[in-house]
């Protein structure tokens, strides 16, 4: 008998460009990750509220997890790569070599991270004008945005960086002009970051306003959420507008990605951004500044940490693993949650991004006793992740508030893949959360687009509902849903106690 010949299977790289490290995936065109790496980056803070990278670096990184995940693979099946980045800003000259964003003059540190918070006095310059563009990034712009950092570069070192620098990227953009030699931006990124709009283009009057003219010369030559397929898993959402998902993207730190078909104007939420992650949809993006380096200072700080690191690692597990154990252990008989009935925390020790869009704000705990043992740092752990969920809730409910309708949650993200993490988002925000079947989604995320790229599936939906699909769905316990409600009160109470101990304070 003749052997049938097998058709060769296609490839694609996608690439995520994170906080601390840079990640790779070969995934096939069925949607299945073949092969992963990750490579650290460099992260340099040297001075409060200023972090700093290398884009030579983070470059070399990309190189290093995309020929490892490659080897081996004959280089005509590889049809597409896609890139997903933090919204850093990086800094070329004319010559697109690297300039210092420092004091100290060097060059190889050129990127502002999205979390460096240098320019709060330049973005409450801004917020200040009060101009019209404000209204699409929830009616004052974060200092995680480009223009403050743009305003702080030329206020700070216009001799040794701004009149020198040719080219202001986005992180995401730079990563495909490397790839690619192409200077051009993404909608995404300008829209969402940098005041661009899709319908009018960019507005001359904000810039002048804010002190940025010389961006408009040469017409602004130097700035110049991938789904997936649920049906047959009786979701609230399924036989609805996809404006009925939100989208948490939940790493470092946390992104909330909503979506309608007219623009909904969401206080201390950005957007609405037309066509910036969806076409013909308006996007609203909240986020809370630090999520994943939160639970990591709040464990890593506690004094029975070096005891956690020796079990868990005497166990074989991760220290968060550990922790989870630990907590079924003491609960009892009572849900895990219900363990902080006396202990409550307000996260935002980093500012608040959304929906209350103040970078002044500081976290705060209630309910501290003397104990410093494992049991003291496995329930101060479990608080600090309710208190996230309970963030999101909060930017949901603001967002259900102007006019969103939003009944189920898709999570993707380093956070995701711990189980406590997200049951307390679906118990907190009682609505179900749908998890991809591959771990690495965000990565897949990046390698659909790398599809897209290679025009092997007609548009970017064929791609999704070939290469994306559902790994299983957690709902919320909704017999635990009086206590949530319990906590989300004190919440809420907590935020306006913090705004009262401000406003006292200011009268110092």
């Amino acid at each position: 008998m003749q052997s049938e010949k097998l058709e060769p299977v296609n490839y694609y790289v996608g690439i995520d460009v994170g906080t601390a490290s840079v990640r790779a995936a070969l995934v096939d065109q069925f949607g299945t990750v073949v092969a992963y790496e990750d490579h650290p980056v460099k992260i340099w803070a040297p001075q409060p509220d200023h972090y700093e990278q290398s884009s030579d670096d983070i470059w070399a990184a990309c190189c290093t997890v995309t020929k490892k995940v490659t080897q081996g693979i004959n280089i005509a099946q590889i049809r597409g790569l896609g890139f997903d980045a933090t919204c850093s800003l990086v800094v070329l000259d004319s010559h697109f070599q690297p300039l210092a964003v420092n004091s100290e003059g060097k060059c190889n540190r050129n990127v502002i991270m999205w979390m460096d918070h240098r320019a709060a006095k330049q973005v409450a310059r801004i917020n200040e004008t009060q101009h019209s563009v404000l209204c699409f990034v929830g009616g004052s712009m974060s200092v995680e945005m480009q223009p403050p950092k743009l305003l702080w570069l030329k206020e700070n070192l216009q001799a040794s960086c701004w009149e020198k620098a040719g080219y202001f990227f986005d992180l995401p953009d730079f990563l495909s002009w490397k790839a690619t030699g192409v200077t051009a931006r993404s909608l995404c990124t300008l829209v969402c970051k940098w005041t661009y709009s899709s319908e009018k283009g960019w507005d001359d009057s904000f810039w002048k306003l804010i002190g940025l003219e010389d961006l408009i010369a040469d017409k602004y030559a130097k700035i110049g959420m991938i789904g997936t397929n649920v049906k047959g898993y009786n979701l609230p959402c399924e036989n609805q507008s996809i404006a009925s998902r939100i989208a948490v993207i939940c790493g470092t730190s946390s992104c909330h990605m909503g979506i309608s078909e007219s623009p909904v104007f969401v206080p201390g939420v950005w957007g609405p951004y037309y066509s910036a992650m969806v076409p013909e949809f308006w996007l609203n993006e909240g986020g809370q500044s630090v999520t994943g380096k939160l639970i990591d200072h709040v464990v890593r700080g506690h004094t029975a940490f070096p005891e956690l690191q020796t079990k868990a690692a005497a166990s074989a597990q991760s220290i968060y693993t550990y922790l989870n154990g630990h907590l079924d252990l003491i609960k009892k008989s009572l849900p895990v949650g219900f363990l902080t009935v006396d202990l409550h925390v307000w996260p935002d020790f980093h500012g608040n991004r959304s929906p209350l869009a103040d970078l002044t704000l500081k976290g705060m705990v209630v309910g501290l006793t003397l104990s410093q043992g494992l049991d003291d740092l496995a329930l101060i752990y479990l608080a600090t992740i309710q208190a996230i969920a309970l963030g999101t809730r909060h930017i949901v409910e603001t967002m259900q508030a102007a006019g969103h309708h939003v009944n189920t949650m898709f999570m993707c993200g380093g956070l995701s893949k711990n189980p406590l993490f997200v049951q307390m988002h679906a118990d907190i925000t009682g609505m179900p959360v749908v998890l991809a079947q591959e771990v690495e989604s965000v990565l897949m995320g990046a390698a659909i687009l790398g599809a897209c790229a290679s025009k092997d599936f007609v548009s970017l939906q064929d791609a999704m509902e070939k290469m994306g699909r559902v790994g299983r769905v957690v709902l919320p316990n909704h017999k635990d849903k009086r206590f949530y409600d319990k906590k989300y009160q004190v919440f809420l109470k907590l935020m306006e106690h913090q705004q009262e101990y401000k406003a006292i304070m200011q009268t110092v």
